[in-house]
């Protein structure tokens, strides 16, 4: 890959996609049977749960992983060190969900309850009464950060990461030799899907996130280590080299797993497989999941590694993407529930509809100067906001 302190936009083209199918995956929950806030499609799909199979073990890897090496690109242009770097960080992200919880995110419980609990009251009373109660309505805690627990997660792995950073210099040497030693070779591939198997497997919640902060410990097992080996990428030229060696095995790898796993939802659907089948079931997603990413990172280094014009918007627009794209989806899709438009014309309404509504609040935001830093935008000029050149790693890691 390139080098580490050099500018990587393969990163940047990675991260921006990674999004983008992110936003697909989510208006996908609005047609399977998997639980949602809402569903447009009535019945929902059940055979499109194989389609979304195609993203879902990766997804949030790889968003943690480039959150990661976003990150140590920060870090290394950060000339006040650990504590300057952190108050950063807390501030650009922190922010951002503390806005998020208090505003952008306050139609999705409503609507959950709604859809859910039977909930009769209006939005205007739910807002005024019951959101700002730091309660439990019918099980559902408010305030709540829904989708932003992304962002409160961050926040968390980047604190435990300053703890690693304010180690002794040997003590973090060591650890980044062990892990070198462990995946920057052959050893890269076979060691990662293992490792993703038995951090889910060790768990009793196995692959079921829920979203909690302090008790999602098979979630944190998960992407805590793909946030720090993001980070540790950036900076070891033999991890580098082992994905730009081995990431076509890694691509076939992902893609049997991903067969596998087409499988089980097309046999088996929402009924629960056979136990005998669970580890086969647990091999195919980690294979997915630590193959995908792997893949990805090699053919963005490969082929994407490339400059271009819309980039620096693009980069900047990701954060304010991710904080609106959920809400707009629930409530574009709640209004389409019942409404009896067929299930591949209501997808593609559903996808425009949220990709205009992330680009309208992007565009009017970044011309407030006051709103910037609530949707994850560096303070600076209203006009004009978008530089003509921004390096990747000025982004915020979302």
């Amino acid at each position: 890959m390139g080098q580490a302190s050099g500018r990587h936009y393969g990163m940047d083209w990675l991260r921006i996609g990674a999004f983008q199918l992110l936003i697909l995956y989510h208006v996908g929950m609005a047609f399977v049977p998997w639980d949602f806030q809402v569903k447009v499609a009535n019945p929902p799909i059940g055979w499109a749960t194989a389609l979304m199979m195609l993203t879902s073990p990766w997804r949030l890897s790889l968003l943690f992983a480039v959150s990661g090496y976003a990150s140590a690109a920060l870090f290394a242009r950060e000339k006040g060190g650990i504590g300057a770097f952190l108050t950063s960080r807390l501030a650009r992200l922190g922010i951002p969900l503390l806005f998020g919880m208090a505003v952008l995110v306050t139609p999705q419980p409503w609507i959950w309850l709604i859809t859910h609990y039977g909930y009769r009251d209006d939005f205007a009373t739910f807002l005024v009464r019951d959101y700002y109660s730091f309660s439990a309505i019918d099980g559902v805690i408010v305030p709540t950060w829904m989708h932003l627990w992304f962002v409160a997660y961050l926040i968390g792995y980047t604190l435990l990461l300053c703890a690693v950073l304010a180690l002794p210099e040997r003590m973090r040497a060591l650890g980044r030799r062990g892990a070198e030693l462990l995946f920057g070779g052959p050893l890269l591939v076979p060691a990662g899907i293992a490792f993703v198997y038995y951090a889910r497997a060790s768990f009793e919640a196995g692959w079921e996130d829920n979203h909690l902060l302090i008790t999602d410990w098979s979630a944190h097992a998960h992407y805590l280590p793909m946030f720090l080996f993001g980070f540790l990428l950036r900076g070891s030229e033999p991890i580098r080299a082992a994905i730009a060696r081995w990431w076509p095995l890694a691509a076939v790898l992902s893609v049997a797993g991903y067969a596998v796993l087409a499988w089980f939802e097309l046999r088996y659907g929402s009924t629960i497989a056979p136990q005998s089948l669970w580890a086969m079931h647990g091999w195919a997603q980690s294979a997915e999941a630590w193959g995908a990413m792997i893949a990805l990172i090699g053919v963005a280094d490969r082929w994407w590694n490339v400059d271009h014009r819309w980039r620096p918007m693009l980069a900047e627009a990701v954060f304010p993407f991710y904080l609106i794209h959920q809400t707009i989806i629930i409530v574009v899709g709640y209004w389409m529930m019942g409404s009896g438009i067929a299930p591949l014309p209501a997808f593609l309404l559903l996808v425009a509809a949220t990709i205009g509504g992330c680009w309208a609040f992007y565009l009017a935001g970044r011309e407030v100067r006051w709103l910037r830093p609530l949707i994850g935008l560096k303070a600076g000029p209203a006009k004009g906001a978008v530089p003509a050149v921004v390096a990747p790693e000025t982004v915020p890691p979302v």
